[in-house]
């Protein structure tokens, strides 16, 4: 079965940075899109940035020019760089991956989620 796993989260102070990874892992065909979504007390799930298998990357408007988001398509990993972090960065950070798994003889595509990890910004 496939896996989903984030590290890097933790608590750092306004302007800090931090770099989040995402490992893939598993019986995995390919990846398609990979991306990072934050869930923030009182705040709706965010889509943060995603970076498609060609390397197109989108960023929310909140981030731009701060975080950056990279992946290596090699070791199954994605990454969200965070520079000049502030207070509203705070919450919990959503990898997720869009993978084509092998089914018997057939295919399946489906997206798989990781369990989160805290971003605390905070003075």
């Amino acid at each position: 079965q496939v896996q989903v796993e984030e590290s890097g989260g933790g608590l750092v102070q306004p302007g800090e940075s931090l770099r989040l990874s995402c490992a893939a892992s598993g019986n995995i065909l390919s990846i398609k899109d990979m991306g990072w979504h934050r869930l923030a007390l009182g705040k709706q799930r965010e889509s943060v940035a995603s970076i498609s298998s060609g390397g197109t990357t989108v960023l929310a408007d909140s981030v731009k020019g701060r975080f950056t988001i990279s992946r290596d398509n090699a070791k199954n990993t994605v990454y969200l760089q965070m520079n000049s972090l502030k207070p509203e960065d705070t919450a919990v950070y959503y990898c997720n991956a869009r993978i084509i798994v092998p089914n018997y003889s057939r295919r399946i595509e489906d997206d798989y989620w990781g369990q989160g990890t805290q971003v605390t910004v905070s003075s």
